[in-house]
């Protein structure tokens, strides 16, 4: 499974000043379940070290500007933006961890300054390059490196990313109506946590009343899909998908046993312990019972323990 990564986040030496900018968190820990691809269009094109630059806005039309020799490089940086990011979409990525502030990979809240001659600047602008890449594939999962200290959108950028690549390797399988049920009902609940609406909508889109084509179908599938799993999670619909798991086997508990899982599920609501808690002791009820149709739901498993990303009291609001 492959990330784009900026280079420079990688610790490679290509950023203006020749030094590199390494994160602990994409190095040491998502380098050991994904191939990390680098990009860094300054680099190729301007060297490194280099002059620095900075996005302008120039009678109403962003360009980029070199800051010493006050030169006008847009065209350059706008060219090469766009062949990596047809180099991204052929490299199958399943998301993009961009290098924030800056001129070319920043998603958001770059710095766009109002002319070339003044230091005012607004945090408004995107770059070049993740501008590009977000234009060839605006469902790809992308964050910035700095957002990823939130315990929060860390949770819901791997999950996104993980749902992605599952959904990308169905469609690559010869996908039948049946298979498509199959997938779908593994995200049902995954689906819920994050909206209701699109968890209603998915589920009329499968049921197919209007008899569509099947390739038609997939396609609206997939674009609802991969809007759905972009959204946000929170702890009060994350609680309600708890409670419907429980529901699926509380006639088969104890007393005792129906009140510890409940006392859990509230006390992860109430911000006590933390959602792997919970899913540690639904999960042992699934497989002591036996539940076929739980041990498919992707909300139990989304990503591999190891990242540890639900133990976190942090990572859900």
């Amino acid at each position: 499974m492959k990330i784009g990564i900026s280079a420079c986040l990688l610790g490679e030496k290509c950023r203006y000043d020749g030094a590199g900018n390494k994160d602990d968190f994409v190095v040491n820990q998502l380098a050991s379940y994904f191939e990390l691809i680098p990009y860094c269009p300054e680099a190729i094109i301007f060297g490194t070290p280099r002059e620095s630059i900075r996005l302008v806005d120039v009678d109403g039309k962003i360009r980029v500007i070199s800051n010493k020799l006050q030169k006008d490089v847009t065209k350059e940086l706008a060219d090469i933006s766009e062949n990596l990011a047809l180099k991204a979409f052929d490299d199958h990525l399943c998301g993009f961890i961009f290098k924030s502030k800056s001129p070319s990979c920043g998603v958001e809240r770059v710095k766009l300054y109002q002319n070339n001659a003044s230091n005012i600047c607004e945090k408004k602008a995107t770059g070049l390059f993740a501008k590009a890449v977000q234009q060839k594939q605006p469902f790809l999962p992308i964050e910035e490196e700095g957002r990823l200290n939130d315990p929060w959108l860390k949770e819901n950028f791997l999950m996104q990313i993980f749902a992605y690549r599952d959904l990308d390797a169905f469609l690559q399988s010869e996908p039948t109506m049946h298979s498509l049920i199959e997938f779908h009902t593994s995200y049902k609940y995954l689906i819920y946590a994050k909206s209701t609406e699109f968890y209603k909508s998915l589920g009329v889109i499968v049921a197919n009343k209007d008899k569509k084509a099947f390739a038609s179908l997939l396609q609206e599938y997939k674009e609802s899909f991969l809007t759905a799993i972009a959204l946000k999670g929170d702890k009060n619909k994350t609680y309600n998908v708890l409670l419907h798991i429980y529901g699926y086997f509380k006639k088969e508990l104890s007393k005792e046993e129906k009140e510890h899982i409940l006392s859990s599920c509230n006390e992860y609501k109430e911000g006590i312990i933390p959602l792997i808690a919970v899913v540690k002791l639904l999960n042992l009820y699934v497989k002591k019972l036996d539940q076929s149709y739980l041990k498919k739901q992707k909300f139990l498993n989304p990503y591999p323990k190891e990242l540890a990303l639900r133990s976190d009291l942090k990572a859900y609001k």
